[in-house]
């Protein structure tokens, strides 16, 4: 690079205009600031002859002076070296090298300076961006003798290498700064992308896993993340909690939706049917195996096997399904050859299966195979603000099933509802509504009488020791029940106001402002002879 070469006899007047453009284009052609610095060190040692050139980082943080190769780190408020004289004074400086070494005791410093010669010069030169006074960029160091360190102070091709220097290092760190803030905004879009996609989702999930509480919401969310995953989900809840909806859910929202999705019940199959039922049969298996037959297995092959009550899986059946998990393999019944199989696993259950592995009834390494993602559902009495959204989907679902006018629910019925325990869950809350829609006719409304008593109200009312305790209480406690008591008093309203009018039932209606159809409905619901 003729350009960093002092002795002007070097070049002739032809090429001066030209000087330089080599090194130059070395300089422009770097990708990336370390390399940018490697390369200007380079050029120095070659064309100038300096022996020792260095070039220091200032960290982001504007408190480290870092070295690329060496790993040296130094702090640029410690003044026992002398970068942090020159950064402070923000210009370059020099000393002799045997009185930088008597006064600045760095042992950092020390040891980059230990091979030179004590006669020889220091030089340190600041380096900033040429449009910002505020951004240093680092230090460079120039360490040889004084007559070969002089004359760069008046070398206006220096003065122009070092500018060339922190005009391309800026640039470098610019460019660095945007493909940084471009691969953060990248990010966000990504997690922004993926949780609007997981909300739509969840919303869509909303149309079957019905509820607004925080418990369904956040139920909602789990099925979301678990469906992103391949791992193996168990659902743990109490019965009628819906679990069959849950893995339903996590293959709709999963990458296998368009493939098939099995469900068995583990439970409701004979334990000799079972493994025949899961894992299928070769002809001639047993008696009757007429032709082939794939099992559920099989059948699941790219999708979901969901397996419900897999607590009362069998143990032999256990292994069976604990090598399909872990090796994707399994063998038909009587087949002499095995089968290949891609699926993903959804199990679940109602018992506790801890319990089950200490009474040795289910394997602990199945357990814990299933037990990649746990899912558990909350029973209906811990979200009983939900109870009112289901109950109007289930009175919409019936409608439309059975083709009847749309049904109200007064809101007595309501609030009867939403006192329940419902140790059967959603199962039970949908058998009640379906049975109240059956016992209203079209135009009325479901209400309080037209739904079947809680169980502990029937127990109660079937117990001749608690009504002959009711008894005792006198009239006002005449029952427990406050549904039957509201029964009780309604019925006999109607038989008086039937009485009065001789049987009337339209002047009975209009005096109790019934509905004339109402009133003949509560009156073959509620036995009531008006003949």
């Amino acid at each position: 690079m003729e350009a960093l070469t002092i002795d002007p006899s070097v070049t002739t007047p032809d090429s001066a205009p030209l000087a330089g453009m080599v090194g130059a284009l070395t300089l422009v052609d770097s990708q990336s600031p370390r390399q940018l610095r490697q390369r200007a060190v380079a050029l120095l040692q070659q064309r100038l002859g300096i022996p020792r050139v260095g070039c220091l980082v200032l960290d982001t943080s504007g408190r480290w002076l870092l070295d690329d190769d060496q790993g040296v780190r130094l702090a640029c408020d410690d003044f026992t070296h002398p970068y942090a004289h020159a950064i402070r004074r923000g210009e370059p400086m020099q000393l002799a090298l045997g009185e930088a070494r008597s006064r600045l005791d760095h042992s950092a410093f020390q040891a980059l300076v230990a091979d030179c010669a004590p006669d020889w010069m220091l030089e340190v030169r600041p380096l900033r961006a040429p449009d910002d006074a505020r951004q240093w960029l680092g230090v460079m160091s120039l360490v040889g003798p004084r007559d070969c360190l002089a004359p760069l102070t008046a070398s206006t091709d220096f003065e122009a290498f070092e500018s060339l220097l922190c005009q391309l290092w800026a640039w470098h760190l610019r460019q660095q700064g945007e493909r940084q803030r471009q691969a953060k905004l990248q990010d966000s879009l990504t997690r922004f992308n993926a949780n609007a996609r997981r909300q739509i989702l969840s919303d869509r999930l909303g149309q079957q896993i019905k509820g607004d509480s925080a418990s369904i919401r956040n139920l909602r969310d789990q099925v979301v993340r678990a469906a992103e995953t391949q791992l193996a989900v168990l659902l743990r809840g109490e019965t009628g909690t819906g679990k069959d909806l849950v893995a339903r859910g996590i293959h709709w929202a999963s990458a296998r939706a368009a493939e098939p999705f099995m469900a068995l019940n583990c439970a409701a199959i004979p334990e000799a049917l079972l493994e025949s039922e899961l894992f299928g049969y070769a002809q001639g298996a047993f008696s009757g195996a007429d032709r082939a037959q794939q099992g559920l297995v099989g059948q699941a092959d790219g999708g979901t096997l969901f397996l419900d009550e897999i607590g009362d899986m069998p143990l032999s059946l256990q292994a069976k399904l604990l090598r399909v998990l872990e090796s994707g393999r399994y063998r038909p019944l009587g087949a002499s050859e095995e089968c290949r199989v891609d699926l993903r696993l959804i199990a679940a259950t109602h018992q506790p299966l801890h319990q089950r592995m200490r009474d040795g009834h289910f394997r602990a390494d199945l357990y814990y195979r299933l037990n990649q993602f746990p899912l558990a559902l909350p029973p209906l009495r811990e979200r009983r603000e939900d109870i009112e959204p289901l109950v109007q989907a289930f009175i919409a679902d019936f409608c439309e099933r059975e083709d009847r006018e749309l049904l109200g629910i007064s809101r007595v019925a309501l609030a009867d509802l939403r006192d329940r325990d419902y140790p059967g869950n959603i199962r039970e809350l949908k058998n009640l509504i379906d049975y109240a829609c059956a016992m209203t006719h079209s135009g009325d409304d479901i209400d309080l009488m037209t739904l079947p008593r809680s169980p502990a109200a029937s127990d109660e009312a079937d117990d001749p020791h608690a009504s002959q305790a009711a008894g005792a209480t006198g009239k006002e406690g005449a029952t427990g029940d406050l549904r039957q008591a509201l029964r009780d008093y309604e019925a006999t309203l109607i038989q008086q106001r039937l009485d009065l009018f001789e049987g009337n039932r339209t002047l009975a209606a209009e005096s109790l402002g019934l509905p004339k159809r109402t009133l003949a409905h509560k009156c073959r619901q509620l036995h009531l002879d008006n003949s």
